[in-house]
C-alpha cells in the first residue's frame, strides 16, 4: 500500500512541477525587467502582497508600488489599479495608495480594488468590474507566469513589469513551492470555477 501512495504522490509532484515549467516557458517573453522595455498600457495592475502588523507594506508590496509609481512617472501607464485584500481595520489598497502618494503619484491617478483577495479575483475583477483590456501587471518574477496565465484566461492582454528591486533568494524555495500549489488552484479556477460562472443564467 505504501509504495502505491508514494508513487501517486511522486506523480502529482512531477505533474505540478511540469505544469509550472510549461507555464513559465509559455509566458517568459512577456516579462520585462527593465522599465524602458515595458510597452505603453492604459493601466498598471499592482497586486497586493500583505501588510505588516503595524499596517505598513511588506518589502515585496513596497517594491510593487514603487515599480508602479515608476511606470506612471515614466508615462508608460496613465492609471494605477491597486488591488488587494480588505477587511475592517485592514486594507492593502489604501496602504498602497498612501505609499504611492508619498512617491509623488497623484491620488486621482489611482483606482482601488478592495476585493482582490487572490490573484484570480484581481484579474477577473479588473476585466469584469473595471473594464481593463490591456495592462502591465506589476509583480515579482516568481509570481509572473501564473499572473499572465490568469490574465489570458479572463481576457486581459497583459505583460508583467517585474518588481524585483531586491534579492529574494532567502525565501525563493518557499515562494517557488507556494507557486506550484497556487498554479494548480489557478488551473482549477480557470477550467472549472470560471466555466461554472459562465454557465450561470443572467
Amino acid at each position: 500500500m505504501f509504495p502505491i501512495v508514494l508513487g501517486c504522490a511522486a506523480a502529482v509532484i512531477l505533474f505540478l512541477a511540469g505544469l509550472r515549467l510549461w507555464i513559465w516557458r509559455k509566458y517568459r517573453d512577456r516579462m520585462y525587467a527593465r522599465l524602458e522595455d515595458v510597452p505603453e498600457c492604459p493601466v498598471a495592475i499592482v497586486l497586493g502582497a500583505g501588510l505588516r502588523p503595524d499596517g505598513s507594506l511588506t518589502s515585496i508590496l513596497a517594491d510593487r508600488v514603487a515599480t508602479g509609481a515608476d511606470l506612471y512617472h515614466a508615462g508608460i501607464v496613465q492609471t494605477l489599479l491597486f488591488s488587494g485584500a480588505s477587511r475592517p481595520g485592514y486594507s492593502e489598497p489604501q496602504a498602497m495608495l498612501s505609499h504611492a502618494v508619498r512617491l509623488g503619484v497623484p491620488e486621482e491617478a489611482v483606482v482601488l480594488d478592495e476585493a482582490g483577495f487572490r490573484t484570480y479575483d484581481t484579474c477577473r475583477r479588473a476585466r469584469e468590474v473595471f473594464g481593463v483590456e490591456h495592462a502591465a501587471v506589476v509583480t515579482q518574477r516568481f509570481h509572473a507566469a501564473r499572473t499572465l496565465y490568469l490574465c489570458d484566461a479572463v481576457g486581459i492582454d497583459a505583460v508583467v513589469a517585474l518588481a524585483d528591486r531586491q534579492d529574494y533568494t532567502a525565501r525563493r524555495i518557499v515562494w517557488e513551492t507556494r507557486e506550484i500549489l497556487a498554479l494548480a488552484r489557478a488551473v482549477w479556477d480557470v477550467n472549472v470555477r470560471q466555466i461554472g460562472w459562465a454557465r450561470k443564467p443572467c
